[in-house]
């Protein structure tokens, strides 16, 4: 549906609206004060000259005093007598009553007292007193005496539309600028695709409604990182999966279908690799799991997951497994993953280290935060590849003999980022790696107090100096 008016021009208008409704109500109260205080001020004038005539004793008296009466300019006096005037107040310095028929035509008869009549010259408030077989009208020009009220609402009137004008021309700048991050957003939304989702929202204000484009920008963010994970997800499938599929091809394709032992033979291999896919995309939905988040985040003993790590990676074959030391304090973290991300380093330290070879696992809390480590000591990782060996399906030194998806360390990474931390290698003094997981404390929890732990390395340094 097509829209008439803009928001901009919606919310204008109602201000408007509002400030024009304000405006008239405060001047149409400012006139009726006015003309009441004036009409009060004429009737207090009248009845003044009323009480002033009510003491004559005949109409010659009351001739003398109309004839000489000195109004001012809206002012005027006649006696009535026998429907006709008899005398008049001078016309040179106040008003001629008797020359406007329309008045005369209203006050000849009127009862005694005060009135208002509508006269060639305007309206008047007149006040009649009898005086024996005459009547004396005093008048005075309502319309002469409110000549100033009605200047003054006529500048009021030029003063409200200048105002008007004013709030009009400030209020289309200041609400252009105050929706200028919704139309942002509206163009922003216009941009972004499926296959560009990098626009954001531009905002340099600090009100609400800038505040609504910076929580946009998050969740664009947010999208952004979603869609990207899924995008990795997408091309780990198609990157990793080709192999198996090619091998197992291949030798359907080579097979000898007479032949019981190529038979045999091809289909241990086909088994062989749909296992090893299995992994693979069990391994790949774990890491998308992940790294989109979720985890259940609480309040994580650091003793209490060392001891358990220690169990678990007792039962691992090939290696004698130790726990060096155990950290006192707590961490904020989800224990499932962190107790998940711990075994992976100890898996992978089983896997690329010589059989026999002692692995050695602890943990430590200090001010800073957590360390959870692995030592091992087989080859080592050189310094060049230790950068990359996070990343999804590398390897060190390319070793894909020891199977695996290759995802194991990325797992474990994103992991400790999930938890605002990080995962480091460091070569183990006397060869060999040390995996560590750094952890920050988090909201409520503190170390224990303990003094401060020995790392790793410095544990080697001392068994080998105390041998």
């Amino acid at each position: 549906m097509p829209r008439l008016f803009s928001a901009r021009a919606r919310i204008l208008g109602a201000v408007l609206a509002v400030a024009c409704v304000g405006l008239i109500v405060v001047g149409g109260v400012t006139f009726w004060a006015q003309r009441n205080h004036v009409v009060t001020a004429i009737d207090r004038q009248l009845e003044a000259f009323a009480a002033a005539f009510t003491n004559l004793s005949g109409v010659e008296a009351a001739k003398e005093i109309v004839v000489d009466t000195v109004g001012g300019p809206t002012e005027g006096a006649l006696l009535l007598s026998g429907g006709g005037v008899v005398a008049t107040a001078s016309p040179s310095s106040g008003l001629d009553l008797a020359a406007d028929a329309a008045f005369m035509d209203q006050v000849i008869g009127a009862p005694e007292g005060l009135g208002t009549a509508v006269g060639d010259g305007g309206m008047y408030r007149y006040v009649v007193v009898s005086v024996g077989d005459a009547e004396i009208v005093t008048a005075v020009s309502l319309s002469a005496r409110m000549e100033l009220v009605l200047i003054g609402v006529g500048t009021y009137a030029i003063a409200a539309a200048v105002v008007l004008f004013a709030i009009g021309t400030v209020g289309w700048f200041v609400t252009g600028r105050l929706l200028l991050p919704i139309r942002r957003l509206r163009e922003t939304a216009d941009s972004i695709t499926i296959s560009d989702l990098g626009a954001r929202i531009a905002t340099d204000g600090t009100d609400e409604i800038s505040d609504l484009g910076r929580t946009m920008n998050s969740m664009l963010d947010r999208l952004e990182g979603s869609v990207d994970v899924q995008r990795q997800l997408l091309d780990d499938v198609r990157h990793e999966l080709k192999t198996p599929i090619t091998i197992v091809r291949g030798h359907l394709e080579m097979m000898d279908a007479s032949d019981p032992a190529d038979v045999a033979n091809a289909r241990d291999i086909g088994i062989s690799e749909l296992d090893r896919m299995t992994r693979l995309v069990d391994d790949i939905d774990l890491l998308a799991a992940v790294e989109g988040g979720g985890f259940s985040m609480g309040v994580v003993d650091v003793d209490a997951l060392t001891a358990r790590v220690g169990e678990l990676v007792a039962v691992i074959p090939g290696h004698p497994w130790s726990v060096e030391q155990r950290g006192r304090g707590r961490v904020e973290g989800d224990y499932d993953r962190l107790l998940q991300a711990w075994l992976q380093l100890a898996d992978n330290a089983s896997k690329y280290t010589p059989e026999g070879s002692p692995v050695e696992i602890g943990s430590s809390v200090d001010d800073r935060g957590a360390l959870l480590w692995v030592r091992d000591h087989g080859p080592g990782i050189p310094p060049a590849a230790r950068h990359r060996i996070f990343r999804r399906f590398d390897r060190a030194l390319g070793k894909r003999t020891v199977g695996g998806s290759g995802l194991g360390l990325a797992i474990v990474d994103a992991i400790a980022k999930g938890h605002d931390g990080h995962c480091a290698v460091v070569e183990t003094p006397g060869g060999g790696a040390t995996f560590t997981i750094h952890l920050p404390l988090g909201r409520n929890t503190a170390p224990a107090g303990f003094p401060a732990p020995v790392r790793a390395g410095d544990v080697v340094l001392q068994r080998e100096a105390a041998g």
